[in-house]
């Protein structure tokens, strides 16, 4: 029954995109295909399988030696600041490590290990789905680096993009997560769900937005240039850089924590004021309620997990993973598996705003179409997100 209610849900999920979609008549249906059935490939071996357990296990154990690694780095300018027993201070020992994790992005890319990688998985996705090449590469860029530095590298290629290709390449951006990002997850979630989310958020994401906007690009406007990805000049400058990217990002999550779980403070002692015991959490799990038993999430766990993936999509996904990791103990495997490939994205308001301000910087023009369709967008990632977590559920 599970299974089917799954199956369910990834048809609404498709069904709401193709109901959104501007051109209809122009769907990539063979590519849609191709990317689910990859999707449910991928989760299959990573879940079913020895050998895919086998690998989520040793790229767990390398992010958490890296994590180690990290953690030097930290204690020894915090070495004196009292902790209690057993306990963490959230700032020092999850976002300072992000810090680390965008050195070595930052290094790999300017070794030139990152770029062709990407650029051939990239060519291999466009290959296989007949999606372009700029979205294809945009989508695998969008694992490794953030929205910003995602779009960023394609800047190059902005002057092709026409309304549809830059709400895919967009959709792209704010469906996946960045690299960097990855170690401070595994901090809070089972790191299994966190690592299986990249792959299905890509599908995800490609696939919900070239349903709603469909492209067809002439082979001349569609090239990718990964020559000039890298303007540092040496391996230090590259080090650097990225240690000054990631000070920056543990800086503005840490300022959008601080606003939006305080925001969310004052807006549960409003409702409070008025109806008493009711939260904006509550609120969020009834809307999400359906959609979340559709999605594998038991009916007694459903309230929580869906107020949970609510507070995910008005505030972030930081907010809703800390709120989320008290829950851990008391929810079973398949809705916290569920939950969690929910959580790994950035599809959420917030992201909208950067996302424009990104495009922006690249072409003011170009910025506009992206205000004009930023809710659209984010409708689009939520149901990209919707669908990772549903096909995940269906494997556990």
């Amino acid at each position: 029954m599970d299974i089917l209610l799954g199956f369910l849900a990834i048809i609404i999920v498709l069904g709401l995109a193709f109901l959104m979609s501007n051109d209809k008549k122009n769907i990539n249906y063979k590519g849609i295909i191709v990317m689910l059935g990859s999707q449910f490939l991928i989760t299959w071996f990573m879940f079913a399988t020895e050998i895919g357990q086998t690998i989520i296990n040793g790229i767990s154990a390398g992010f958490n030696k890296l994590i180690e690694f990290g953690m030097e780095g930290i204690n020894f300018i915090l070495g004196g600041v009292a902790r209690t027993e057993g306990g963490s201070i959230f700032f020092f020992d999850v976002l300072l490590l992000i810090i680390f994790f965008s050195t070595i992005l930052s290094v790999l890319t300017y070794l030139r290990i990152l770029p062709p990688i990407i650029k051939y998985f990239g060519g291999f996705l466009s290959k296989i789905t007949g999606l372009p090449k700029v979205e294809s590469f945009n989508a695998v860029n969008s694992i490794f680096f953030g929205q910003s530095e995602a779009l960023l590298a394609i800047k190059s290629q902005f002057h092709h993009l026409d309304k549809n290709r830059l709400y895919i390449v967009s959709a792209s951006a704010m469906g996946s997560v960045s690299a960097s990002i990855v170690g401070a997850y595994i901090q809070i979630l089972p790191p299994e769900y966190v690592l299986v989310a990249l792959p299905l958020n890509m599908f995800s994401a490609l696939m919900i937005s070239s349903v709603i906007s469909p492209v067809n690009v002439a082979a001349e406007d569609d090239h990718v240039d990964v020559k000039d990805v890298s303007n540092d000049k040496s391996i230090f400058e590259a080090m650097g850089n990225g240690a000054l990217d990631g000070g920056k990002i543990a800086l503005i999550v840490a300022a959008m924590l601080v606003a939006f779980i305080a925001s969310l403070e004052l807006v549960n002692w409003i409702i409070q004021s008025v109806f008493a015991g009711v939260t904006l959490q509550q609120i969020l799990g009834y809307i999400i309620a359906p959609i979340g038993i559709l999605m594998g999430i038991a009916p007694g766990e459903v309230i929580e997990a869906g107020g949970i993936m609510g507070t995910k999509i008005v505030t972030n996904e930081f907010v809703a993973m800390l709120e989320f990791e008290k829950m851990l103990g008391s929810m079973s495997e398949k809705t916290i598996g569920i939950v969690s490939v929910f959580l790994t994205s950035f599809a959420n308001f917030s992201s909208i705003g950067i996302i424009a301000g990104t495009v922006q910087a690249i072409d003011s023009e170009k910025a506009v179409k992206v205000s004009g369709f930023g809710m659209k967008l984010l409708v689009g990632a939520t149901l990209a997100s919707i669908l990772s977590a549903t096909v995940a559920g269906i494997f556990l």
